[in-house]
């Protein structure tokens, strides 16, 4: 079970969109890019979107590189009830995030919304 359609980051002109003007925070193995979207219509608010890049140096197999993206989608899922509306996210993935496994995806990724104030801590 993926990640709805409606929660999916998917054209290129978005995700540039994010990387010019969005901010940005770091963990250890994975990097947030964030940008608020000004909605003018505040009765409708705009689902927050996700997006994952993951280069060819994590690992040169495809395999690797999409269990990771599995493994990140899912512990976004998990964190969705959570997440403010009206934000497009692009997570990058670090090439030392080959060890890593959900536990340390849902942590690290739930600290960086935090810091991003898409989630509000306690």
């Amino acid at each position: 079970m993926g990640l709805p359609s409606r929660h999916r980051l998917t054209k290129r002109s978005d995700f540039q969109t994010v990387y010019q003007q969005g901010i940005r925070r770091y963990s250890r193995h994975l990097i947030i890019r964030a940008l608020p979207i000004v909605s003018d219509s505040l009765v409708c608010p705009v689902s927050t979107k996700l997006g994952i890049s993951i280069s060819r140096k994590v690992s040169k197999k495809a395999v690797v590189r999409n269990r990771i993206k599995r493994q990140i989608k899912s512990a976004f899922r998990s964190l969705l009830p959570d997440v403010s509306y009206n934000w497009l996210i692009v997570i990058t993935v670090k090439s030392d995030a080959r060890e890593c496994n959900y536990e340390h995806f849902l942590r690290e990724l739930k600290e960086l919304l935090i810091k991003t104030d898409i989630i509000y801590g306690n």
